[in-house]
């Protein structure tokens, strides 16, 4: 038995499937050391920079926590009263949070995965993905059967093209096989962010057989799986662990057959928990909101064009996570404070409260995040109840509980950013 998850590059893929179990490793260009079961590898390169950023250096990265930010500050010290807090330092919003963004994304993509899985081979509304098959039939060893591997043009689910595997089976000769099998990738497949492959198949009521070889080489170590099909049935046959008992096919019978297979493609298994948890911040959609008192808004929501539209870019940049199909959260602390964590929390959604929220409590909340499939696809802003003009401490000899985060990312709803309001179409009078 194998988990699916162990598998990196795919070489070839065999109806006879192939893959390559290579070892992962992160490269880096600084150090690495352990935190806790964590091993924390740490790569220095410029968020504005895609040479620094190369998706290798990310191989084996599977989930990501980035809380890049623009620097504001004064360039050259402040008054008392941060005459000067609105300067820039270093490089602008658009170029940190919104080209970054975009930088980071791609660099992290194929290492973190996509919620709907990777297409390898097939037809998916408009995506088309082919692959080299041929047939291996038992005539290598004196045998009859034959097989072939064609495109429908309208065989598909819903009237599209499909590939089929069809051919005529035969005992003859001791004979009584026929296969299929893909050529080796000329670039190997990197699934490692993924948990199993999804087969979407018509069946015809036979028992199939599915390999999966991690070499390049020709007869190498095959990782094999039987299935059922119902006959004239489209179904999604998800496969994560590959196992084989090597007793004969109790649905054999000769023939002619045919197996139509629209796709075939990698996929996250459920509960889906977020593999990339951004830290972003509370007012990005409130500069262009109709009606706002800005005197009651934080700086930066006041001072956004002078900081060059850093709010502007920073929603841009949060735009960017939720389009990429990556499972994602977007965490927007209020004012940071370098209070310790353990104050009683507001979370909410729609960009709407302001208030203080310890550094320690954020990065304890990203981390809960990574592995809490109530924090998936969510945008929330968070706070602490403790009000700005009270200071919060803990007592070293007495520490607080730690807190169950679950329970605040269950009241979370889908599809809540606070850009509603700008999107809401005026009513007519």
């Amino acid at each position: 038995m194998c988990q699916m998850s162990r598998y990196s590059n795919f070489e070839s893929i065999s109806l006879n499937w192939r893959g390559d179990d290579a070892c992962i490793w992160k490269r880096t260009t600084a150090l690495h050391k352990k935190v806790g079961n964590l091993t924390n590898f740490q790569v220095v390169g410029d968020i504005t920079k895609d040479s620094t950023l190369a998706p290798e250096y990310f191989k084996g990265v599977k989930k990501v926590i980035n809380a890049v930010s623009v620097i504001v500050g004064p360039k050259e010290g402040d008054t008392p009263d941060r005459a000067k807090y609105s300067q820039i330092k270093g490089d602008s919003p658009e170029m940190v949070e919104y080209i970054g963004m975009k930088i980071l994304i791609n660099a992290v993509k194929a290492s973190v995965g996509v919620r709907s899985g990777k297409l390898i081979y097939g037809y998916e509304g408009n995506s088309v993905k082919e692959l080299a098959w041929g047939a291996l039939d038992d005539v290598v060893m004196g045998g009859v059967s034959e097989s072939s591997f064609q495109v429908d043009p309208t065989g598909g689910e819903n009237g599209g093209p499909t590939g089929l595997f069809k051919g005529v089976v035969s005992t003859a000769n001791n004979g009584g096989f026929t296969s299929l099998r893909t050529r080796n990738f000329p670039v190997p497949e990197d699934l490692s962010a993924y948990d199993g492959l999804e087969l979407r198949l018509k069946g015809d009521s036979r028992r199939y057989k599915l390999i999966v070889r991690t070499s390049s080489d020709w007869d190498t170590i095959g990782y094999t799986l039987s299935f059922d099909t119902v006959e004239g049935q489209w179904q999604s046959l998800m496969f994560s662990k590959f196992e084989y008992d090597g007793k004969l096919n109790p649905t054999f019978v000769e023939g002619a057959f045919q197996l139509p297979v629209s796709s075939i493609r990698s996929y996250i298994k459920d509960p889906i928990t977020p593999r990339f948890v951004h830290v972003g911040s509370a007012g990005v959609t409130r500069t262009e909101r109709p009606g706002l008192d800005l005197s009651k808004q934080p700086p930066a929501v006041r001072l956004n064009k002078e900081l060059g539209f850093i709010l502007t870019f920073k929603l841009k940049g949060e735009d960017l996570i939720r389009e990429s199909g990556i499972p994602y959260t977007i965490v927007r602390p209020c004012a940071l404070t370098e209070e310790p964590a353990g104050a009683d929390l507001i979370f909410d959604q729609g960009d709407n409260i302001t208030g203080k929220i310890s550094r320690e409590e954020v990065a304890r909340i990203c981390v809960a995040a990574l592995e809490s499939p109530y924090a998936c696809d969510k945008t929330f802003e968070v706070k602490s109840v403790v009000p700005f003009s009270e200071p919060f401490t803990v007592d070293p000899e007495n520490p607080l509980p730690e807190k169950d985060y679950d329970v605040y990312f269950s009241t979370l709803k889908d599809g809540i950013t606070g850009k509603e309001v700008l999107e809401r179409s005026p009513i007519a009078v």
